[in-house]
């Protein structure tokens, strides 16, 4: 009802269409449906760490790295995209889990070449190195990997005694099975690289065996840690006792020198002394009397008598030293000669 005597309104209509508008419509949707497709087929992202393949028709013909690309749409060209710079890992022996880590006695339980059981645990790195071939030359590249692995490792250890498995041969080991596993990856072009692979545990199955070769071990170990420090204490002793066996070589050495040197020097000496004596013996002879006395002697009074006559002769030698200064030696006073002396001689 209105204000017009309660006449109801009228209604609207709809505007009428041409005929060729609905048409028009119709194409306008599918056009735009088109090109949403076509753009969100066409353009693709690679990640930091993934390595994209192009297949054109269904057959690798491209490869692309990190970013914002274009392609055909598809089905024309299609993406598919690997995780190639990207360190993988898979164990063999457990599985790493939430609430840590799961054994699988099947990966883990091996026979050593002396036919004795041996549990192990590994890690191996592993990468893509290959899009192509990683894609198309293995059907399971993981399964493949694991089973690769764990068929290299029994391998190595099948041809190992128990004991150098458990002690000193865990790295040996650990590299023969990275050269084996790197061997298979080539002998089947697999596109996969070997990074590393490393023994968590090399050990027997546990109990009473377990026990017993722990013990093996430890009494290993502690014969290794007693051999280093011999050694160490070796090594330590013995350039020190060579040491003072030189310095005791090049002290005696520089002794020999030095008396070979004073010997030829009192040679010389004495050679030069004889030569004197050669030409004028009686100087040569005083000279060499005198500087006796005065070595022997430095302070002494020498006091010179004749003492040819048989009588005795009486020399006051107190009156004498205390007549002389102290300071002044007294002096030396040669004799006359016997001929001249008198009867009962002369005290000079």
């Amino acid at each position: 009802m209105n204000g017009n005597g309660g006449n109801p309104a009228p209604e609207r209509k709809m505007p009428e269409l041409k005929p060729g508008t609905y048409k028009k419509i119709g194409w306008g949707v599918a056009v735009a449906a088109v090109l949403i497709y076509l753009g969100s087929t066409s353009f693709y992202t690679v990640q930091e760490q993934e390595r994209a393949a192009i297949l054109t028709f269904g057959k690798y013909t491209n490869e692309s790295s990190a970013g914002l690309h274009f392609k055909w749409p598809y089905p024309i060209q299609e993406v598919v995209t690997v995780p190639a710079e990207l360190t993988q890992r898979i164990h063999i022996g457990y599985r790493q889990e939430a609430e840590g880590s799961v054994a699988v006695e099947d990966e883990a339980m091996m026979i050593t070449g002396d036919e004795n059981i041996v549990s192990a645990d590994a890690v191996v790195q592993w990468k893509i190195s290959n899009i192509h071939d990683y894609l198309y030359n293995i059907d399971d590249p993981d399964k493949f990997l694991r089973n690769s692995a764990s068929s290299s490792i029994r391998a190595v250890i099948g041809s190992e005694k128990l004991d150098y498995a458990i002690t000193d041969g865990k790295t040996v080991i650990q590299d023969k099975v990275r050269e084996l596993l790197v061997d298979l990856q080539k002998k089947y072009n697999t596109g996969i690289q070997i990074i590393d692979i490393k023994f968590q545990d090399i050990e027997p199955p546990s109990g009473q065996v377990e026990e017993a070769f722990r013990e093996v071990t430890n009494a290993r170990e502690e014969k290794n840690t007693k051999i280093n420090n011999a050694k160490k204490y070796e090594n330590d002793i013995i350039p020190k006792a060579r040491g003072e066996a030189q310095a005791l070589l090049e002290n005696a050495e520089g002794e020999k020198k030095s008396r070979i040197l004073n010997a030829q020097g009192d040679v010389a000496q004495f050679n030069a002394i004889y030569a004197e004596y050669a030409n004028n013996q009686s100087v040569t002879e005083s000279r060499l009397i005198l500087e006796t006395l005065e070595t022997i002697l430095p302070n002494a009074k020498i006091f010179i008598t004749n003492s040819n006559s048989d009588t005795v002769n009486y020399l006051p030698l107190n009156e004498l030293m205390r007549s002389t200064p102290a300071s002044t030696p007294a002096p030396a006073t040669v004799n006359p000669p016997a001929t001249a002396a008198p009867q009962g001689g002369d005290a000079q």
